[in-house]
């Protein structure tokens, strides 16, 4: 099996597909049909709902299916135009509903409840919408006139999305050179100097990173100016939404999470206690690689081979196997959606040079096909990306018989079926090593990842936060983010770390996305969430995967709080629902530190 490119028919035959200018004129042809609605009647409001409903679909799919594409060339100019036309649709769609999405915000609670019961009129059932339109309601104290709400939606496609736009342009064709131990230089793209950093190449990757943060120092204003541009942008829209209640920075990020400030709060606190955690396990990473502190050059590489040498490389095919048995263990469902995945050419995985950074899950809107992206580079970690990202795609797969907005889960609730994805895999692997070192494996890529999200995720978090605080005074010049990256990087990593990474600010793509902020914390939630989640998959025996299927198909229509109240029974605002999925992660680092010492001779 060769490394796959994704096959995108399933939505368009290509760009030039006439079915894309067909969705398009369907959506442009939808406005004056809106226009004639009465957003003051309930029968109008019901009408907008239902009669949006389909173009918006369209308008996710052309969506997708350009950023797919750009996605493995970044440098497509076709794909940026219908891009550029796709955005400026979406605008205009959320301009002609604000009048009647203000209004619903507005209506008393029974005029609420008979819209809801008014869609079966329409020809579509409307009490699928009832919690999103909840969620959409409590907004009310931040909203602004229409007026003043379409001039922010139509600015968005020129402003925030813009510089949104600017940073995959640059990181998608930027090249770099690596100066390697021998003298010789390597050129490549950015993304393919970053996968080096995950495999078994120690001869490469520290001439990657220093490429990698070269690349970055070298555009360092124009990624100061990014951020400056979505941080301020914010922050005035913040300002003026704070007419009747303040609005903080993290409002929003809590809000589309579906969190509470003190479930964040106390999740935050539980991980700074515990940060020697991730600490230990990095610097029993650094033991393995024959250092005294760990290098961020190998802070996501595979393990070192313990007779010398390099470490395994992993064919796609081999991750592959390895994913779809593990899943098989779970249900032989989980294993047939794999082999599905892999035959409809709906994973991405093949290396390119215009390939942007890193790796996600998507969906086609009108089909709810999954689509997984990534760059294959033969490590394990790699795999337990592959695995992660399918963990993605199978989340939307068992909602794809529900109504579409039922589907609409947050990222603190995403990361639920990805990470335990991972934990699947790792759990599969190590019941089949059948030596201290086969297990040794598997217990690295456990510290590794407590590591990255029990003190890199943090991190991230950590820097936002004090950057958002601190950018209300003025914009920062590149100089101030380096020194706020590197202060923040030093608490945190202490002593496991010796150099920082000062660029950090500018190489990881999450702090400039256009669309959302604080791209971060979810991801320690999903890690430590899904820990208690995979926990019941010994304890509920066969009645698991039920049940588990069940919590997916609850994450769109319920907030976080809600999600484990039902099927964990606890509550996440208490620091103690943390703590006990925290000594989870540091049984497994004292086992890795135990096998390392019980190999003492291995280099």
């Amino acid at each position: 099996m060769n490394i796959p490119s994704w096959d995108l028919s399933v939505a368009y035959q290509d760009l030039n597909d006439p079915k894309i200018e067909q969705d398009l004129a369907g959506v442009e042809a939808l406005f004056p049909k809106l226009a004639t609605l009465d957003s003051t009647s309930l029968d109008g409001l019901a009408s907008a709902l239902v009669m949006q409903q389909a173009e918006r679909v369209k308008v996710m799919t052309l969506s997708a299916f350009a950023n797919c594409i750009l996605s493995v060339d970044a440098a497509d100019e076709q794909a940026k135009r219908l891009l550029g036309k796709v955005n400026v649709l979406q605008s205009e769609l959320d301009q002609a509903m604000t009048p009647f999405m203000q209004a619903v915000v507005n209506l008393t609670v029974d005029e609420f409840d008979s819209l809801l019961a008014m869609g079966e009129k329409q020809g579509e059932a409307l009490s699928p919408w009832r919690f999103l339109l909840e969620r959409e309601r409590l907004l009310k104290p931040q909203q602004l006139s229409v007026a003043e709400e379409q001039l922010l939606t139509a600015m968005d496609v020129d402003g925030k999305l813009a510089w949104g736009r600017l940073y995959d342009n640059i990181t998608g064709s930027l090249k770099v050179t690596l100066q390697l131990p021998d003298g010789q230089q390597e050129r490549m793209g950015l993304s393919q100097a970053a996968s080096i950093l995950y495999g078994s190449d120690s001869l490469r990757r520290e001439p990657a990173w220093r490429a990698v943060s070269e690349a970055m120092a070298a555009h360092q204003e124009s990624f100061a100016a990014i951020l400056n541009a979505l941080s301020g942008a914010r922050l005035t829209e913040y300002q003026k939404r704070s007419h009747t209640l303040p609005v903080d920075f993290l409002d929003p990020s809590l809000h589309t999470s579906r969190i509470d400030k003190a479930t964040l709060d106390a999740m935050m606190v539980v991980a700074k206690d515990n940060r020697h955690t991730g600490q230990k396990a990095g610097l029993q990473m650094a033991r393995l690689l024959g250092t005294d502190k760990l290098k961020p050059w190998d802070e996501m590489a595979s393990m070192p081979a313990l007779s010398g040498g390099e470490g395994t490389s992993y064919s796609f095919a081999e991750g592959i196997d390895i994913i779809r048995d593990a899943f098989g263990d779970v249900d032989p469902e989980m294993a047939d959606f794999v082999d599905m995945m892999v035959e409809k050419q709906l994973i991405d995985a093949a290396p390119q040079p215009n390939k942007r950074l890193g790796a996600y899950c998507t969906k086609l809107a009108d089909s709810r096909t999954p689509l997984v992206f990534m760059t294959w580079g033969g490590s394990m970690s790699d795999v337990l990306t592959l695995a992660h990202e399918l963990g993605h795609a199978f989340h939307n797969w068992v909602m794809k018989d529900m109504p579409l907005v039922q589907s609409r889960y947050p990222m603190t609730l995403a990361e639920t079926a990805s990470i335990f994805a991972e934990n699947v895999v790792r759990d599969a692997l190590m019941a089949k090593a059948d030596s201290e070192q086969e297990k040794l494996l598997m217990l690295w890529e456990e510290a590794q990842s407590s590591l990255a999200l029990m003190v890199n995720i943090p991190v991230r978090y950590e820097f936002e936060k004090a950057y958002y605080e601190q950018r209300k005074e003025g914009e920062f010049t590149p100089e101030q983010l380096k020194t706020l990256m590197a202060e923040t990087w030093q608490d945190w990593y202490g002593e496991a770390m010796d150099e920082t990474n000062e660029m950090f600010w500018a190489s990881k793509l999450h702090f400039s996305i256009a669309e959302i902020s604080f791209y971060n914390y979810p991801y320690l939630f999903g890690y430590l969430f899904s820990k208690g989640v995979y926990a019941q998959r010994e304890a509920k025996g066969d009645s698991f995967y039920t049940d588990y299927k069940a919590l997916l198909r609850d994450t769109g229509s319920m907030t976080a709080e809600e999600v484990v109240e039902k099927h964990l029974g606890m509550d996440i605002r208490q620091p103690e629902f943390w703590q006990q999925s925290v000594d989870m992660v540091a049984k497994q680092v004292d086992e890795f530190a135990t096998v390392i010492d019980k190999l003492n001779g291995f280099r």
